[in-house]
């Protein structure tokens, strides 16, 4: 008879609803695995919550920790609000110095104290009979060893004990030793690598890489997590492939007429639109426009304010006559102010995505790409991401506008902070010009990718709401700030739309 495929364990919850998103679905269970990451990384606060998913499934448990004590654990947990009745604790202290009358004469003290230390383990785990054990740590066992050799025939030891008797095991190492060292990334069944990074301002970062997983496929690279009251919290790596679906026509119409005319009909579902030009030209107002006007034909919109307090947006929104706080207070708008010096991308994706899945949004505002930017310099990533978040929301059917300052005020002098027009599928363009000492501001579109659009420039107004005036035909030189009248159009100002 031909040999039956292996049968593939059952996968085993972390507890950690991100990692199960990266592992796909789990662990395999009835394996051992290690947990790697200097101190502070985030491995105590992982196996607990491990430990508490199996309790929570009636799965016994068992923390053997070697390098703090049962108090500093229940403290730890306590301060996530946890308990941990259901979770057994065995404080396990390898043997203080050699009394005088012990007789060491043939076996270094250390090689006693290891086989005591490992004896201990077994018989604990033989009394409580656990389903899921947690090692706590292996710097111990590496010092009370002193060889290699003896070290990884007695994590081998261990290995085969716990495989032996169904367990899945979570073995934690905080890198006290050479980081060159990988053998227990041969013995392990899969390795999840946590680090914590500084940054020159602002909150630490945190990230994790599941370095090895064996036959099984789950999300490479990095993702960021957050550890908070309440446990770790993983943010998974976007994948927008992962998201694809087939999604609606139609449009999305700025409830100015005019304005819609300039882009050929409104913006297109599953598209996004980058809003640049000087600060104070308008951007702000005119996404507002879209967000309210999608608000009000029933649909929901979200606004992630960089730049600006939310209380700001809603004052000049509340000027202007643009109803964004009623909307606000329907629900129809969720307005949310980022401190992005304590926010990861990984975590803000994240939001944007579950923001999008659970309200079915329309309108997407990040406000601005200068703030996001600024904020995260150390992520030399991050366009990239914003790449697969933006294509995450056109899949989505979402319309989502980029609002991004150009260096300057007016003339060819002003520039860009970073070139981001290839992810948008729009570009509109603000612009003050100045006439008969007058300052003005003007908008045209300079791409569409999904169709026909205005190749004209028009004036645009604010307050009471938004209003775009007829294409400005009288002016040349607009968008550089200082038109000149041409010699056959009418010399007097335009007064635009009132």
């Amino acid at each position: 008879m031909p040999n039956s495929p292996p049968v593939r364990p059952p996968l085993v919850s972390t507890g950690i609803e991100g990692l199960d998103d990266v592992l796909r679905g789990g662990l395999p269970g009835n394996r051992l695995y290690l947990v790697e990451g200097e101190p502070g990384t985030g491995k105590t606060t992982l196996a607990l919550q491990f430990l508490l998913e199996g309790a929570r499934l009636g799965e016994p448990g068992l923390y053997v920790t070697l390098s703090e004590s049962a108090d500093e654990l229940r403290a730890v947990a306590q301060s996530h609000g946890w308990s941990l009745d259901d979770v057994a604790l065995h404080e396990l202290a390898p043997s203080e110095s050699p009394r005088a009358d012990d007789e060491y004469t043939i076996l270094h003290p250390s090689e006693v104290e290891l086989g005591e230390t490992t004896g201990a383990v077994f018989r604990e785990v033989e009394r409580t009979n656990p389903t899921r054990v947690v090692f706590d740590s292996l710097s111990e066992i590496r010092l009370l060893a002193r060889e290699p050799l003896r070290y990884r025939r007695q994590i081998l030891a261990l290995k085969h004990f716990f495989v032996g008797r169904r367990c899945t095991v979570l073995l934690l190492d905080d890198h006290t030793a050479d980081r060159s060292d990988l053998q227990l990334h041969s013995i392990s069944h899969g390795v999840i690598r946590l680090e914590q990074l500084a940054t020159e301002f602002g909150a630490e970062r945190r990230r994790l890489r599941i370095a090895k997983l064996r036959g099984l496929d789950f999300r490479g690279g990095y993702h960021d997590f957050r550890i908070v009251t309440g446990g770790m919290r993983v943010f998974p790596r976007m994948v927008a492939t992962e998201h694809r679906r087939l999604r609606d026509g139609g449009v999305v119409e700025s409830g100015v007429p005019e304005l819609d005319a300039l882009l050929g009909g409104g913006l297109v579902r599953g598209t996004s639109a980058l809003l640049m030009g000087p600060a104070g030209a308008g951007k702000s107002i005119v996404a507002t426009q879209y967000a309210t006007s999608a608000a009000g034909r029933g649909h929901h919109a979200m606004v992630y304010l960089f730049d600006e307090q939310d209380g700001t947006s809603l004052l000049r929104s509340d000027a202007l006559g643009l109803p964004l706080r009623s909307h606000v207070e329907a629900g129809r708008i969720t307005l949310q102010q980022v401190d992005a010096a304590q926010l990861s991308p990984g975590e803000f994706i994240q939001s944007v995505r579950r923001g999008v899945e659970r309200d079915d949004a329309r309108v997407v505002v990040i406000d601005s790409l200068n703030g996001l930017l600024a904020s995260m310099p150390e992520e030399r990533s991050l366009i990239v991401q914003l790449h697969e978040m933006l294509t995450f929301l056109n899949q989505r059917g979402v319309v989502t506008l980029l609002l991004m300052a150009q260096h300057g005020l007016i003339g060819s002098s002003m520039s860009n902070p970073v070139d981001v027009t290839y992810l948008a599928d729009t570009v509109l363009l603000f612009r003050y010009f100045e006439v008969t000492g007058q300052v003005r501001r003007a908008v045209s579109v300079m791409k569409n990718r999904t169709g026909r659009h205005e190749n004209t420039i028009r004036e645009i107004h604010f307050g009471p709401g938004v209003r775009v005036g007829p294409p400005l035909t009288q002016f040349q030189g607009v968008l550089s700030g200082v038109p000149t009248v041409l010699k056959t159009a009418n010399r007097s100002a335009p007064d635009g739309p009132r």
